[in-house]
């Protein structure tokens, strides 16, 4: 949490924790390289940072609600969410509290399957094992979600599992589970190690009610795994969320901003460190996905920068 020690420097310093997710995926590094870049200047800013492992999305927005975490790495539909107390939230009060403070990848709803299997196509899984997420995950939650609202029944998913993500490539090649659904962004070293081990072949989500879901929630998007990114001859057409930086409306907007500026000023290299950031633009860092409020110490950087349009000055 977010500490006052001895001045350094002629600045009173703070230390703030990033929550991420496991160490496989885009979270993980991102929030790494969050840290390094912050550290380096710390001595001007005053802003010390960690990241920290922890279960996803669904755990860190619990964590930055008890103030467990300053900031965390959250799928946008899980953000809305919680902001707005509905799906899984539903017992808990809303977090009005819950701020949003830049976006990153668009993360996609994926299936994996063997190359040899007979899984062609989503519905084709009803009845197979799969596994959705280790509990407490962004994606666990989300393939919840997702089945009820295309209409698959309990009986449709009696045998699902929830393997830690450094389990997959193993369970899937050596036959414990049939598939294993993921919300990731691509390509994804998970996959790829897949791929090495014994050959893969992907599935997309895409049916009517896909199209109902894409209008009625503004927080999914329409979302394309490229053609050749896992020997896939074609694009994979499917949807997913944002991947996005949150923190708490307690936070200092100068804390905020000192994280915004920082991965900012150092875009170029923070995209070089996972191939799913390589495509990244800085306007995506405002592409928020309608998950919570901006934060304003990111509003005012975003305005700066002309990422955001200025707040209009009332005339004379």
């Amino acid at each position: 949490m977010t500490t006052a020690n001895s001045p350094a420097s002629g600045a009173e310093q703070s230390f703030v924790t990033i929550g991420t997710a496991g160490v496989t995926g885009v979270y993980y590094p991102s929030g790494g390289a969050t840290c390094r870049i912050v550290n380096l200047s710390r001595h001007d800013h005053g802003v010390r940072c960690s990241a920290e492992t922890t279960l996803g999305s669904i755990s860190n927005i619990d964590q930055l609600r008890e103030g467990n975490l300053d900031f965390g790495y959250v799928q946008s539909d899980w953000a809305h969410h919680a902001y707005h107390g509905t799906s899984v939230f539903a017992s808990s009060e809303p977090f009005e509290d819950l701020r949003t403070v830049f976006s990153l990848h668009p993360e996609v709803a994926t299936i994996v399957v063997k190359r040899n299997s007979d899984y062609r196509q989503f519905d084709d899984l009803k009845g197979a094992r799969i596994n959705i997420g280790s509990s407490g995950s962004g994606s666990a939650a989300s393939w919840s979600a997702i089945v009820r609202r295309i209409g698959w029944a309990e009986e449709d998913q009696g045998n699902l599992s929830n393997l830690r993500t450094s389990q997959l490539a193993d369970a899937l090649c050596t036959g414990s589970i049939d598939a294993y659904f993921v919300l990731i962004g691509h390509p994804a070293a998970l996959i790829e190690e897949t791929q090495q081990l014994c050959g893969v072949r992907l599935l997309g989500i895409e049916s009517s009610a896909v199209e109902a879901l894409l209008q009625q929630s503004p927080y999914y998007k329409r979302a394309v795994i490229p053609a050749e990114t896992y020997g896939n001859e074609k694009a994979i057409d499917s949807f997913g969320v944002v991947a996005t930086f949150m923190t708490s409306a307690k936070m200092p907007e100068k804390i905020v901003r000192t994280l915004v500026k920082a991965v900012y000023e150092n875009f170029d290299g923070f995209k070089d460190l996972h191939p799913a950031l390589g495509a990244l633009s800085a306007n995506d860092m405002t592409d928020f996905g309608e998950a919570a409020p901006l934060h304003p110490g990111a509003l005012r950087f975003f305005q700066e920068q002309g990422l955001l349009p200025s707040e209009p000055t009332s005339a004379d």
